[in-house]
């Protein structure tokens, strides 16, 4: 070898080791940290029950601020109106006969000749991006 370069270094002396047990325990913690993490999200998240409570049904709801609501609920065959707030749940009124039921929207499938030419489509875009 020539003078005033230094010699190459081994292949694989500068490669990561492989993690030993602390690492594996490490990510086995971090694991676990994340599914408790997202049990506790999902808890606080609205509407995250996995059970309907008995007896309670909401039946219509509106949003009428940033953080205030106006719900009707259904409680044991009764109907009341309960304002929703960030400082807390009001009842507004008991409904003396129960709301309508929405009526079903009806059922329609896509118009299959309306629809664009998929093949069509795919072609314009690849030009326009060629």
């Amino acid at each position: 070898m020539a003078q005033g370069h230094p010699q190459a270094a081994p292949v694989g002396q500068h490669a990561a080791a492989a993690p030993g047990l602390f690492g594996a325990v490490l990510a086995l913690l971090a694991v676990l940290a994340l599914i408790v993490g997202l049990g506790w999200l999902l808890k606080r998240l609205p509407g995250a029950g996995f059970r309907p409570a008995e007896g309670l049904k909401l039946v219509a709801s509106l949003n009428v601020g940033a953080k205030e609501r106006v719900v009707v609920v259904e409680v044991n065959g009764q109907q009341l109106l309960l304002g929703i707030t960030a400082g807390g749940i009001s009842a507004l009124h008991a409904l003396p006969e129960p709301l309508p039921a929405p009526a079903p929207a009806p059922a329609t499938l896509p118009h299959l000749k309306h629809l664009p030419n998929f093949a069509q489509l795919l072609q314009q875009k690849l030009r326009k991006d060629a």
